[in-house]
């Protein structure tokens, strides 16, 4: 394979790395005092704000794999990530503090595409990148991220908050992003067999061009989108605030809608009904569950990874919510003694469980 131009780290070092990577960077928050290049940044926030702080932190092996995530793409999907989870608080992202611990097999090209998909996730929704840290690993790549945010103080929306009648909603489509990661699972299992088998056969030249081939993914591409390439629902956000709809409660599915609406229930102290029917679904997530032999309802239930807004409203905003594009109401809060429930479509009842994604499992 042709050698490609690279950087070695070490020749910056972590200040100069730093400094490479931000050294572009625009302010565009009134919020933003100060940015990168000082102990600390400096941020001032009105009065009537609450201030919203989250932090995801990603390792190699467990929440993604670099034989098949462009680095630029991993960038992105670990900004969108933080994103999503100001969302979910019904508020507005402002800032974002990045931090990664790399080891030697990474280079300086490495790293300006991550910061390429950070730096276009943060354009897209007006986020400020002002600090971070970078350090040594000898056990892969990691990623901590914080985002900060502010709200009204009158509009932030907890997981507390549901009642018995509220509706449930659910932004976009269900099982998408899983089906992607199944996808890429499936071809790095192919092209790993491949590999044993042409070393088997001591064959470089077979070697050489199995790096080179890619799988084909046509008629599949909205799936590795959905995996690859996330979009936090800010949209969403705004139109519930233009419908003066306020949550009673809202999370973003990152581990799965099963999981997730338990997480509602569990805290608000109330049960729930959803619908199998209403689940909404793309068709090629129904198209490749079929070709795994997987249930499609299984994989919308407990996938995770889709960002989508998961939200109770109150039934009295049934005509507005229900006119705003790209929301469906799966189902209704009940009385906690009534259990979680899910309705198939030929009216059973089984008992909703958290399935989801759990990084602490063994």
């Amino acid at each position: 394979m042709q050698e490609t131009n690279r950087t070695e780290i070490s020749t910056l070092g972590e200040f100069g790395l730093i400094k490479h990577l931000t050294e572009n960077i625009r302010l565009k928050n009134s919020s933003t005092r100060y940015g990168v290049g000082d102990d600390c940044a400096v941020m001032e926030y009105p009065a009537d704000k609450q201030v919203l702080v989250t932090n995801d932190l990603l390792m190699e092996g467990i929440h993604f794999d670099l034989t098949y995530v462009p680095m630029k793409h991993l960038g992105y999907k670990a900004a969108m990530v933080n994103l999503s989870d100001i969302y979910a608080m019904n508020g507005i992202p402002r800032q974002m503090v990045v931090s990664i611990a790399l080891g030697k097999r990474f280079c300086v090209e490495d790293m300006e595409a991550f910061y390429d998909g950070i730096k276009m996730a943060c354009e897209a929704h007006e986020v400020d990148i002002v600090g971070g840290d970078t350090t040594s690993s000898l056990t892969g790549l990691a990623i901590s991220i914080t985002c900060i945010g502010e709200a009204d103080k009158d509009k932030v929306v907890y997981r507390n908050g549901a009642k018995e009648t509220d509706l449930i909603c659910v932004s976009g489509d269900l099982g998408a992003a899983y089906m992607g990661l199944q996808l890429l699972e499936r071809e790095k299992a192919v092209f790993n067999q491949q590999l044993q088998e042409a070393h088997r056969n001591e064959s470089p030249k077979t070697t050489e061009g199995l790096y080179e081939a890619q799988p084909d993914f046509s008629g599949k591409e909205y799936l590795l989108e959905r995996q690859l390439k996330p979009e936090a629902r800010r949209d969403i956000v705004q139109a519930l605030a233009a419908a003066n709809i306020r949550p009673t409660s809202m999370i973003d599915i990152s581990d799965g809608l099963s999981s997730e609406l338990l997480h509602i229930c569990t805290q608000s102290g109330v049960g729930c009904r959803i619908y199998e029917e209403y689940i909404p679904l793309d068709y090629q997530t129904a198209v490749m569950a079929e070709e795994l032999n997987m249930n499609v309802t299984t994989c919308a239930l407990n996938g995770g990874e889709d960002y989508e807004l998961l939200f109770t409203v109150p039934i009295a905003d049934h005509e507005k919510v229900s006119q705003i594009k790209d929301i469906k109401i799966i189902g209704h809060i009940t009385k906690a003694e009534l259990g979680y429930a899910l309705i198939s479509r030929d009216g059973q009842e089984f008992e909703l469980k958290a399935q989801g994604w759990n990084p602490l499992k063994g």
